[in-house]
């Protein structure tokens, strides 16, 4: 036999009740956890002695970068 419960107004069977309670909890779980992580990507810092040599290794790392993203090899 099933438990019935009056619930605004209309009779709801327990095992409703359980399916609802379950599907709400694992539902809203899986929501959570899903879509995209964003990355971090941090770079250690530059301990340049002067300007000029701070601008030259940014710009290196970025031509390495760019010449990646073209599929070439430094």
């Amino acid at each position: 036999m099933v438990v019935m419960y009056n619930i605004a107004g209309r009779q709801i069977a327990s095992h409703w009740l359980s399916i609802a309670t379950l599907s709400i909890t694992f539902g809203g779980a899986a929501l959570a956890m899903g879509g995209k992580k964003v990355e971090k990507t941090t770079t250690p810092p530059l301990n340049a002695k002067n300007n000029d040599e701070e601008k030259f290794i940014k710009d290196f790392l970025a031509d390495i970068d760019s010449s990646e993203k073209k599929g070439q090899k430094a």
